[in-house]
């Protein structure tokens, strides 16, 4: 139930000036008003990332770092002020920590190679929880494979929290890494990280989290979540696709080899054997995205401008007065349901599938996840083959909540 405080808080913010910012939110999907809830598998884009990213390619492109011109100076200072940007936003000890990377699927696959392989041994394991994404299974199933360590999750329970006293039984000296994600995609649970990594710590494990759907709803501090690694995608976070970073401990980041070789992430190269560059340049192997590293300090600067409180509180009444709406429907089963939750909302609806509701929701304009969300693991343990899922965002409103639970009830009459 939306309770008092998060709906002033919420009159406080006025999301019309934000949907303003977004360009695409005035079109028409299907001859009706787009009503965008596929946030959490991609988030749309303010004016102001747009304009970054026109700017640099009309005013600064070029590639960065070797270059003595005017146009390579711009654009290695717009990159690494980026750096510095995502290391602001993440508390980074110091902008080297950050890696820019294509975004988190790349940055946990660079973990689990470079930090990962190297320490693994036959009869270690990699403790995973059951509602990761598969890009935080399978890297650490192919570098298990390899070693002959083994993949171990860690078990949720009926409403979707991570069930901490397994994961103590679960810990002990052949773990080597805990990989967890900070938000869950398909359920919302947002996890205890700063706990989970303190018992990680105190068996001798190290921390790795996806921060793929925290980074757009929640304050970020890698220093007060204690964790070794964190990585997140710049496209959930109003930022442009094909960006994204990782933070790591910088003797960390020191100690492990290159994982992938070309230009930019060597010292030195000759046929006898090549020296490599300290990190991060060590990680960022050929010409970077450099367009979207502005861009994603943009969004970022987005963010910190409307303020992330504020955003959660919109995001808290919104989701808080769509799940009070949709669980009315006859027939729903809301999936996820722990009590400290990111703007996801997963449901399932008695003897339709979630395509079939997903394409009735398309027709009336309303945008929606359908399917399991690359979490086959998770939806295996509630028995599900799909779900549909409506993931809200700063410039939603609630007439899209009612949008949404209008078209939810138009499929249980079509299919009843």
């Amino acid at each position: 139930m939306t309770t008092p405080a998060a709906a002033t808080a919420a009159l406080a913010y006025d999301v019309e000036q934000v949907r303003r910012d977004f360009p695409i939110l005035a079109m028409q999907a299907r001859g009706r008003a787009l009503a965008y809830l596929d946030n959490a598998a991609s988030a749309q884009k303010p004016e102001v990332v747009l304009a970054a990213m026109e700017g640099f390619y009309r005013t600064a492109n070029a590639n960065v770092h070797r270059g003595v011109h005017l146009l390579a100076e711009r654009a290695t200072a717009a990159y690494e002020s980026a750096r510095m940007r995502v290391a602001r936003f993440l508390g980074a000890a110091e902008p080297a920590e950050v890696v820019f990377l294509r975004g988190t699927t790349e940055a946990i696959n660079l973990v689990a190679r470079s930090f990962a392989r190297p320490r693994l041994e036959p009869g270690d394991e990699v403790l995973v929880t059951e509602m990761e994404h598969h890009s935080n299974i399978v890297p650490w199933q192919l570098v298990c494979a390899e070693a002959g360590a083994r993949v171990v999750p860690v078990p949720v329970d009926d409403a979707g929290s991570l069930d901490l006293d397994a994961y103590d039984r679960l810990l002990g000296p052949r773990t080597r890494v805990v990989a967890v994600t900070h938000v869950s995609n398909a359920l919302g649970t947002v996890n205890p990280v700063a706990e989970i990594a303190r018992r990680a710590h105190r068996a001798g494990a190290a921390v790795v989290v996806d921060g793929a759907q925290a980074a757009p709803h929640l304050a970020v501090d890698v220093q007060a979540l204690g964790c070794d690694f964190y990585a997140f995608s710049g496209h959930k976070a109003y930022g442009p696709m094909g960006i994204g970073a990782l933070w790591g401990r910088g003797e960390l980041l020191a100690a492990m080899p290159p994982f992938q070789g070309g230009g930019e992430m060597i010292r030195r190269v000759r046929f006898a054997g090549s020296e490599f560059a300290a990190p991060p340049a060590r990680f960022e192997a050929g010409t970077p995205n450099v367009a979207g590293a502005v861009g994603l300090a943009a969004a970022l600067d987005y963010l910190d401008a409307l303020g992330v409180e504020r955003i959660a509180a919109h995001e808290r009444d919104l989701l808080g007065y769509a799940s009070e709406r949709l669980a009315a429907v006859p027939g729903i089963r809301l999936v996820g349901t722990a009590p400290d939750k990111a703007p996801v909302l997963s449901f399932v609806l008695d003897g339709t599938h979630a395509h079939d509701v997903g394409t009735v929701l398309d027709s009336d304009g309303v945008a929606v996840r359908a399917g399991h969300h690359c979490a086959q693991p998770l939806m295996e343990r509630y028995g599900l083959v799909a779900t549909t899922r409506a993931s809200f965002a700063l410039y939603n409103t609630r007439a899209e909540a009612d949008a949404l639970v209008a078209g939810v009830d138009k499929a249980r009459r079509l299919f009843a």
